[in-house]
C-alpha cells in the first residue's frame, strides 16, 4: 500500500487562495469569508494549521481557539479528494499534541447533527455530546452537537491517542 505523505504546519497568508477553494467546496455558500481568516491569522488565541502533500499543495486545515486550558475547534476541512484517507485524523492529533505542550486541558467544537462522519471522527478521539445549539447554522437552521474531550492528560484519553497515531503509520508519512 503506498502511503500518503504529509506536512503539518502553521497555515499562512500565502494558503489563503487554496484554503478559500477548499472552504467553499466543503462549506458551499455559507462559508467564512478572506477576511475572516485573515482577522483570524491575526487573532492572538488562534492557531491554523495548514496540512500539504508532498507536492505542497494545501490538502486540509484547522483552527482552534486556545483561551487558558481549553481549546475550541472553529473550523476544520480537508479537501475532496484526500478525505478518508486519515488526514483530518493526523490533523486532529498534531493539534491535540501542541495541547499538551501548551497545558491545554479540554477541547470543544461544534458540529451539524447531520454531519454523521465529522461525528463519528470526532468520538474516535473521545469527544462526547454534553449538548445541542437549536438552530445554530444560520444557512439552514440546523442544530448543532456540542462536543467535549475529557481531560485530555487523563491516562486512558492519552492511551487512546497514541493508539490513533500508531495507526496512522499505516497510511501516512508526515513530514
Amino acid at each position: 500500500m503506498n502511503k500518503l505523505e504529509i506536512s503539518i504546519n502553521d497555515l499562512e497568508k500565502e494558503d489563503l487562495d487554496s484554503l478559500m477553494e477548499i472552504e467553499s467546496t466543503a462549506y458551499g455558500e455559507h462559508h467564512w469569508s478572506r477576511d475572516s481568516f485573515v482577522n483570524e491569522l491575526n487573532n492572538k488565541v488562534a492557531k491554523y494549521y495548514a496540512v500539504k502533500n508532498k507536492d505542497s499543495e494545501l490538502i486540509a486545515y484547522m483552527g482552534v481557539w486556545n483561551i487558558v486550558d481549553e481549546a475550541h475547534i472553529t473550523t476544520i476541512a480537508v479537501r475532496e479528494d484526500y478525505r478518508r484517507l486519515h488526514v483530518g485524523e493526523a490533523l486532529i492529533a498534531k493539534m491535540l499534541e501542541d495541547c499538551y505542550n501548551n497545558y491545554v486541558k479540554y477541547i470543544t467544537l461544534e458540529v451539524r447533527v447531520g454531519n454523521i462522519p465529522a461525528i463519528k471522527l470526532y468520538e474516535k478521539f473521545g469527544f462526547k455530546s454534553l449538548g445541542v445549539r437549536k438552530g445554530y447554522y444560520q444557512d439552514n437552521g440546523e442544530d448543532a452537537l456540542i462536543m467535549w474531550t475529557e481531560n485530555i492528560f487523563h491516562d486512558n484519553f492519552k492511551d487512546s491517542l497514541q493508539k490513533i497515531k500508531i495507526n496512522l503509520e499505516d497510511y501516512l508519512i508526515i513530514k
